[in-house]
């Protein structure tokens, strides 16, 4: 996730970080290699253009030149930067307390829309304790609601489905009335994927909107697409006026443009990313964290997070009374590796801690 672009920040940070001493035009310099690793990543212009001249700007003061380490608090004005281009602070969706709250789905055609759907359903359960059920709309894609029932399934969700035939805001409203029925507390409205340019689509979603009421609506744009994606969230901005988005195959982004471009040009925050194929690869957008991973100094909190969810108590207890007695056996080395394997990949762990980069790796 986003190597190419933490290679580049940090190889054009590296001679700031370690100089004693610093002068404007050595801060001029390294916005220089910045301003140029963020060109790469596919980042929005004018974004580029406003982060080198703010960090630029903090940088030069002489509360930061004629500090005992100025070096570290050029990379920390970076970081704060880059945090903020990203939306500041971690935002979640809002829910109704003791209601039904309703959230639509819209995307464009391969974007990923339906399996977010299922993630997101998973992730409200496990991690919020909500009871979910998906209404299944996208009529016009070819097997969609065959995938939504396996994936919904998968996740723990009610699916809510009339086949292929029927009206999707039909779906919709009659969904709504299901899950209120059976005391859901979160429906998630899965809709067919369309180009904000094609009218009738369009206007069925809008319809949908009207009549179905949902408390979030959120965009699922494709992370490897980088300009394409924000050029897609600034258009659908515009016509589905949405309020967050669900930022899908985000493992498999190297440059970041999208990341760091869609809040800053559509004023709509990331809140959640898509880190893989598998439904528990989902969490939430957290602008500081994904900051710190992509100038080398880890995620401690998500890694703690991580390691909390694989961590079985009643276990870790029956492994130190066996340690104490001398007891500990293969068996149970094994059983220690079965809970470092659940908390995901090797790879991504050792990337959330400080000073491991993936060129490290």
């Amino acid at each position: 996730m986003f190597d190419s672009l933490s290679d580049r920040l940090q190889a054009a940070l590296s001679d700031v970080r370690s100089r004693g001493a610093l002068t404007e035009e050595d801060v001029t310099k390294a916005m220089r290699q910045v301003r140029l690793a963020l060109l790469e990543a596919d980042v929005n212009f004018q974004v580029v253009k406003a982060f080198t001249n703010a960090v630029k700007e903090r940088a030069s003061g002489a509360e930061v030149l004629e500090a005992l380490n100025p070096g570290q608090q050029v990379v920390k004005v970076v970081q704060d930067e880059l945090t903020e281009i990203m939306g500041g602070s971690g935002r979640d969706l809002t829910f109704v307390p003791g209601k039904l709250t309703v959230v639509l789905m819209a995307g464009l055609q391969g974007s990923g829309k339906t399996t977010a759907c299922a993630k997101l359903a998973r992730h409200l359960r496990e991690e919020h304790g909500k009871s979910v059920g998906i209404a299944a709309c996208d009529v016009y894609r070819p097997a969609a609601v065959d995938q939504l029932v396996k994936v919904g399934a998968d996740a723990g969700a009610s699916v809510y489905q009339q086949g292929t035939d029927a009206d999707p805001v039909a779906i919709a409203e009659w969904a709504v009335g299901e899950a209120k029925r059976e005391n859901k507390d979160v429906l998630i409205i899965d809709t067919s994927g369309r180009l904000h340019v094609d009218a009738e689509l369009m206007e069925e979603l809008a319809k949908i909107r009207k009549r179905t009421k949902p408390h979030n609506v959120l965009l699922v744009v494709d992370a490897m697409t980088g300009q394409d994606a924000v050029n897609v969230a600034e258009a659908f901005a515009g016509t589905a006026n949405f309020d967050g988005v669900i930022l899908s195959k985000l493992d498999g982004d190297a440059r970041g443009g999208a990341a760091l471009s869609v809040k800053a040009v559509t004023g709509k925050p990331i809140l959640y990313a898509s880190t893989g194929e598998k439904l528990p690869d989902f969490e939430r957008f957290h602008p500081d964290r994904m900051a710190q991973r992509i100038l080398g100094m880890g995620d401690v909190a998500t890694l703690a997070e991580k390691a909390q969810k694989g961590f079985d108590e009643d276990k870790a207890a029956d492994l130190e009374r066996k340690i104490r007695k001398q007891e500990f056996g293969f068996d149970d080395f094994l059983d220690q590796l079965k809970q470092v394997r659940r908390m995901g990949p090797l790879q991504n762990i050792l990337k959330m801690m400080p000073g491991l980069s993936g060129q490290q790796l």
